[in-house]
């Protein structure tokens, strides 16, 4: 019996070192891990410091490169400044570009002929008459011109026997926006006179 209970202690010993053993062993696994860890770290940030040294060993030539197109940049601006000294000479012609342009105004004849035009093609559609209003003439041949003078005299000039003021101005040369004069287009034939030669 007393063998029995030597062998029991024993082995009750043994299962208990074990399990002292296993946990010391689990204490020591996260230090062994932690130590195991540090030299691969160690290991990985000597392989980023030798690509980041790669790279910018492969970015120097680069900037080399850019260097030498900085210089030709460098060289360009002169060319530009050259090419800027040329206008500057020519400030004369920028001071004639200055002035206003000159206007082109129409000629009574083409305000007659285009009031000749109107009467034609009213006497083609059997109109009686139209009437023509200076402004709006004006307007309608050169917009945003003065020549309020040349359309006036256009459309007295046009004005035949049996025509006749819808609105006549005041001023004593009929020169005005508000002229207006209905033309009779029945009867467009070249013996009609004129509507001042009647008076």
């Amino acid at each position: 019996m007393p063998v029995k209970k030597v062998e029991k202690e024993e082995t009750v010993k043994k299962s208990t070192e074990k399990k002292t053993a296993t946990k010391a062993a689990a204490k020591k696994a996260p230090a062994k891990k932690a130590a195991e860890e540090k030299p691969a770290k160690k290991a990985a940030e000597k392989k980023v410091t030798a690509k980041k040294t790669e790279t910018t060993k492969a970015a120097a030539p680069k900037k080399e490169t850019a260097a030498k197109t900085t210089t030709k940049k460098a060289a360009a601006p002169k060319k530009e400044t050259a090419v800027k000294k040329t206008p500057a000479k020519k400030a004369p012609a920028k001071k004639a570009a200055a002035k206003k342009p000159e206007v082109f105004k129409q000629s009574v004849q083409h305000y007659e002929d285009v009031i000749n035009w109107k009467k034609g093609e009213a006497h083609a559609m059997d109109w009686l008459y139209i009437e023509i209003n200076a402004g709006d003439l004006l307007t309608e041949v050169e917009a945003g011109v003065d020549n309020l003078d040349t359309c006036c005299k256009a459309i007295l000039n046009c004005m035949l026997e049996g025509d006749g003021f819808i609105v006549e101005p005041s001023e004593e040369d009929k020169v005005s926006d508000r002229l207006t004069v209905r033309y009779y287009c029945d009867n467009l034939s070249a013996d009609r006179r004129k509507y001042f030669d009647v008076l």
